[in-house]
């Protein structure tokens, strides 16, 4: 009695509100102020603070002091993150390779920037929470996702005012690639990433954008109908009685689900499981038989009605923004090759065209990966959200500028790959850490030792005694030294102390 005859008049409101980006940055605004709309300073600040705490308390809990770590700022974060970006252009198996004496493998930039030592110790103990005031498990106030919390709270809020939602939108399910065992890990079948950390994104499906990524937390036992009813009203909170059309896959789509939408002035179209509830029973394989290719039944209720379809495969489908009968004839081919016209309802037209932002916004993302592998899951979600932030930013930036590049781009076409290169190097800027100021501080000479090519390069793994030293009447060892003098020297004066002493005895 619920389901008639698709013979009713479809009613679906007018789309009538703002969408796009919502800034006021002017006509010279370039890639960091951009980015700056969906991560701000603030948030760098905040990592600087609690990483130079976690440092403190990784030493007080090994109960000693780490030689090589000294407090971060605000200057030396942000050229880390910018490194960060620019590994994911300038992929290489393993970070130290960046920092290689090889010509053919080394950075330059890399190296002026900071040193390998330094890099590394940043992995160590970059943070973004206070551990020693995290609850333990069981505890009041315990929160699972305690350790990227502060980021949840930023960054969601910034994707959320940066740009208004367009008239279609898209709910699927996002991946992130890990190496390691988590128990948060979850299989996709449909994903090309067929194993890892799941997220569920509300995407613009025109440019990609995405307005909310929530973390999967449940368990994979979870009935599927309740966590997509539940997923999809919870991404879509915010838009009620602005008439949005959502469109989402089987995982998600219902009858309760369509139902409670319509009430909330939203529109949904997506494919959905025979089994689930409310779905009519006319319209199930063991009524309706076989179908032949371009066959399709329909069943409606109010602005709710279903289809049944056979493509290459039976599709079920479920909308409230379709009307219903043939809307349009695709080009098909039949068994014996010969062309053939296939008739298309309108929502299989409509959720053909629309649910693929999502998938947008994953190209984007997956192109040019921000951070490395490591054995902490919650540094995983910390790239993706700032991978996210990159693509956002990106979006904004091109669709503000109506496609045009940023003042001072000289090339023909400004493209994601531009914007993260001109990101990075305006995040890094002018920054060179300690190692850096000293090689640039360096005058080259025309006397100088290395111009002659003495340079200070690992002699042996053994260490030995240290040439310039010895001659001081000091014993100290170093596996570093000269090739070409063949003598072991200290990593600091002695290499030019002990070639300034030689070139006066030469001249003497």
């Amino acid at each position: 009695s619920f389901w008639g005859e698709p013979d009713q008049p479809i009613t679906v409101e007018e789309f009538t509100a703002s969408s796009g980006p919502q800034h006021t940055l002017g006509a010279e605004a370039d890639a960091r102020d951009y980015f700056r709309l969906l991560f701000p300073d603030s948030l760098f600040e905040h990592m600087v603070e609690q990483t130079n705490k976690y440092a403190i308390y990784r030493q007080r809990r090994s109960g000693k002091a780490d030689p090589h770590w000294r407090p971060t700022d605000l200057r030396e974060m942000q050229a880390y993150i910018g490194l960060n970006v620019l590994m994911g252009i300038n992929q290489l198996p393993d970070y130290g390779m960046y920092w290689a004496t090889d010509i053919f493998i080394g950075n330059a930039g890399f190296k002026k920037t900071m040193t390998a030592r330094r890099f590394e110790k940043l992995n160590q103990n970059i943070h973004l929470c206070d551990r020693e005031a995290e609850p333990a498990r069981g505890q009041p106030g315990y929160d699972g996702l305690y350790k990227i919390r502060p980021l949840l709270e930023v960054v969601q809020a910034k994707m959320w005012e940066a740009y208004a939602p367009n008239r279609c939108l898209t709910v699927d399910e996002g991946a992130i690639a890990v190496k390691g065992r988590f128990s948060a890990t979850q299989y996709m079948p449909s994903k090309p990433i067929k194993r890892g950390l799941k997220v569920w994104m509300l995407c613009d499906s025109k440019s990609g954008y995405c307005h909310r990524a929530d973390i999967h937390v449940g368990r994979a036992s979870e009935d599927a109908g309740g966590t997509g009813f539940r997923v999809v009203t919870s991404l879509v909170r915010g838009l009620e009685g602005k008439h949005h059309h959502i469109f989402s896959d089987s995982f998600f789509t219902s009858v309760p689900l369509a139902q409670r939408l319509l009430e909330q002035g939203l529109y949904v179209c997506g494919t959905t499981q025979q089994s689930r509830q409310g779905f009519p029973d006319a319209l199930k394989l063991k009524n309706v038989g076989r179908l032949a290719p371009g066959e399709f039944f329909q069943c409606q209720h109010g602005n709710l009605l279903a289809t049944v379809l056979r493509d290459t495969k039976v599709v079920s489908c479920l909308s409230s923004n379709a009307a219903p009968g043939i809307v349009g004839i695709s080009q098909g081919k039949q068994r014996d090759g010969a062309a053939a016209g296939v008739p298309r309802p309108l929502p299989l037209l409509l959720y053909q065209e629309h649910m693929r932002g999502v998938d947008l916004c994953d190209q984007l993302r997956e192109c040019y990966q921000v951070g490395r592998p490591c054995k902490k899951w919650w540094r995983y979600f910390l790239w993706f959200y700032l991978n996210i932030c990159i693509v956002d930013a990106f979006i904004v930036l091109r669709e503000s500028r109506g496609g045009a590049p940023p003042p001072g781009f000289g090339g023909k076409q400004f493209t994601q790959r531009h914007f993260r290169v001109r990101l990075a190097r305006q995040l890094i800027g002018d920054y060179q850490g300690a190692r850096g100021v000293e090689r640039a501080s360096r005058k080259r000479h025309a006397d100088s030792p290395v111009e002659y090519g003495h340079r200070l390069e690992r002699m042996s793994e053994r260490s030995r005694r240290c040439r310039n030293c010895t001659n001081k009447g000091l014993r100290h060892e170093s596996v570093f030294g000269c090739k070409i003098c063949n003598v072991h020297l200290c990593r600091g004066g002695c290499f030019a102390e002990f070639h300034n002493v030689s070139k006066q005895n030469i001249m003497v």
